[in-house]
């Protein structure tokens, strides 16, 4: 619990300059967070819980986000690019203007039930992915 309290003190701290490059979140329970616009470029967030966090136009390029739970996450007009995705958990999130280019992202192991792709589709309606709508 104490470890939670100290995230989330540093989050707000962090969240009035909004610059979390290169934190070490591994594992933080992040659910709900306020992280728009932040800048989050090669932060590691694996396993994090960012279940429900608004990222609207947040900077994660280079993020390692593998196993992290996004689902229902804001990343309205997000910056993804080359970001480390591998069984990170979209389910319902909302990526409508995402960038999910780069030349090492991976989003074949990504879980996508309900998530709205880049270009505003449904997953579900794209054989439960968006990789074919970037």
């Amino acid at each position: 619990y104490m470890m939670f309290v100290q995230i989330q003190n540093d989050i707000n701290w962090q969240n009035q300059t909004r610059d979390l490059s290169f934190a070490d979140l591994n594992g933080a329970d992040l659910t709900g967070a306020d992280l728009r616009y932040a800048n989050l470029d090669y932060a590691d967030l694996s396993y994090a819980n960012l279940r429900y966090a608004d990222l609207t136009g947040a900077i994660l390029d280079y993020a390692d986000l593998r196993y992290a739970w996004m689902d229902y996450a804001d990343l309205t007009g997000a910056d993804l690019y080359d970001a480390y995705l591998s069984h990170t958990n979209l389910s319902h999130a909302d990526l409508t203007d995402a960038n999910l280019a780069g030349l090492n992202i991976d989003l074949s192991s990504v879980h996508w039930s309900n998530t709205i792709c880049p270009d505003g589709t449904n997953s579900d309606d794209n054989g439960n992915t968006c990789e074919n709508n970037l």
